[in-house]
């Protein structure tokens, strides 16, 4: 199984019906990964969906959290 075979079905399962940029998210999880530390990733990522969800959920919602976990996973790589 694919990994975007698994997100469809793991969505239908989870009666979800949006669309899932798996791409984003695995950058997003592999910079918190390696930015913060590797527990970080699940953990940023749940955070993500739970901001998207209560945004609406919609691609501009994701969209914009996504942002906003990009900018301050980039202060936390910036020299001090």
């Amino acid at each position: 199984m694919t990994l975007q075979e698994w997100a469809v079905e793991l969505r239908t399962a989870l009666g979800l019906d949006i669309e899932v940029d798996v791409d984003l998210l695995l950058e997003i999880a592999r910079d918190a990964a390696h930015t913060i530390a590797r527990p970080a990733a699940p953990l940023t990522t749940f955070l993500l969906g739970v901001a998207a969800g209560r945004a609406g959920g919609s691609p501009a919602a994701v969209s914009a959290a996504a942002s906003t976990v990009a900018a301050l996973l980039s202060q936390h790589t910036q020299p001090a």
